[in-house]
């Protein structure tokens, strides 16, 4: 038996928690992997959808991973702004074979210094916010550079991770995951983006946006010069 592959996801306060349970699901089917939850410690974490999840191991459980995934969500500027979780993302980010994210999980990951020159995906509502961390936006559900595999918001989540499958298990095991998690999406609705939602949709969704979290960008834009960016070339 070769060791199982561990795959490590960030949860925090306010995770988005499709963005976690959708590629995690996914992964889980890698077969021959361990897939823990990792916070700083073993408390319940509420999310954005009004329950908690329980983490099943800490930092200090878990110092490396084969595959690295942080997920997005309103809290994504408490984990950039917090030196312990950042500090976390970046040591095994550093080691790890994937370094992989969900929505704005890639902004973590830039403001970790994981993304520089990087091509990387992320919502497409802040996906304009990616260049303060020195990746390279790319409009795609799926964005794979090197060894990054970045998705775009929420429930890209789940076609990212079955690309990541792809990668590792080859094709035909990522097809049968898709198949047993019957993932043939027919929305009721064709607005699942900005350009086929329309400008009143996406105009509401804004003014909604600002609303719970009115200073989120200009939080984001200091936070980027707390974390050293832009880099001196």
């Amino acid at each position: 038996m070769t060791k199982p592959l561990s795959i490590a996801f960030l949860l925090f306060p306010n995770v988005t928690q499709l963005d976690l349970t959708g590629p995690a699901q996914v992964l889980s089917r890698l077969g021959n992997a361990r897939l823990d939850l990792v916070w700083k410690t073993l408390d319940p974490v509420p999310t954005d959808a009004g329950f908690s999840i329980l983490p099943t191991a800490t930092f200090a459980d878990v110092p490396r991973a084969d595959i690295l995934c942080v997920p997005g969500g309103f809290g994504t500027n408490d984990v950039i702004a917090d030196d312990e979780a950042m500090a976390w993302v970046q040591a095994v980010g550093a080691e790890a074979t994937w370094v992989t994210s969900v929505c704005t999980g890639s902004l973590i990951l830039g403001a970790a210094g994981l993304l520089d020159g990087y091509r990387a995906g992320c919502h497409w509502a802040q996906r304009d916010m990616l260049p303060l961390f020195g990746a390279i936006p790319v409009d795609a559900r799926t964005v794979v550079d090197r060894n990054r595999v970045t998705g775009g918001g929420v429930t890209a989540g789940i076609d990212f991770a079955l690309t990541l499958t792809a990668m590792i298990r080859g094709e035909a095991h990522a097809k049968a995951v898709q198949l047993g998690l019957e993932y043939d999406p027919a929305p009721p609705f064709d607005s699942g983006s900005p350009e086929k939602a329309g400008a009143e949709i996406v105009a509401g969704y804004r003014r909604r946006v600002r609303a719970l979290a009115p200073t989120r960008d200009d939080d984001l834009r200091a936070l980027a010069k707390r974390c050293g960016y832009p880099r001196e070339t």
